[in-house]
């Protein structure tokens, strides 16, 4: 049987499996702490971007020049990357008070023992790191830097635009 050999390129995944391991990175990363998923799917934008962040690592995945999150696609992304994670016991959801939150399952942390690649190293490297960046902010203060974020991904959309003549 034939090798299959890398091509040494870097590829970057946005789909539901990617974006489920992201999340169980992340809830590793917050265990016991849980995350409904308007925040989930916040942390998975910076997740890959950590270097837009003050004092971020590299980011995992290369910029692009339009970075808006198109935040409805990503968040039933996230969403499905959930439901997937969930399948295997590596996210549990809980109904709390504030409404459906989701923590790291049973399996989360032997996963995530396990994933060795320089990717996903970097990739649960960069979830402790955005967790702990985090850690001392309250809803309303990390809601109010998502809130600028998006302030600044509608201004560079609208310079896109200009700049293709569609404004």
């Amino acid at each position: 049987m034939d090798e299959i050999e890398p091509s040494g390129r870097q590829v970057t995944f946005n789909g539901p499996l990617e974006a489920g391991i992201r999340a169980v990175a992340l809830l590793g990363a917050a265990y016991p702490k849980a995350f409904d998923l308007q925040r989930l799917t916040a942390l998975d934008y910076l997740l890959v971007r950590t270097n837009d962040l003050d004092g971020g690592p590299e980011s995992l995945h290369p910029p692009t020049p339009l970075r808006s999150p198109d935040a409805e696609v990503r968040r039933r992304i996230v969403h499905q990357g959930l439901v997937l994670m969930m399948s295997r016991d590596l996210i549990d959801q809980e109904a709390q008070e504030g409404g459906l939150m989701y923590v790291a399952g049973e399996n989360a942390a032997a996963f995530l023992d396990a994933l060795q690649s320089s990717y996903l190293l970097k990739l649960k490297d960069r979830a402790n790191w955005l967790i702990g960046h985090f850690s001392g902010y309250t809803d309303t203060e990390f809601n109010a830097i998502i809130r600028q974020y998006f302030d600044d991904w509608m201004i560079e959309f609208q310079e896109f635009e200009r700049s293709i003549g569609t404004l």
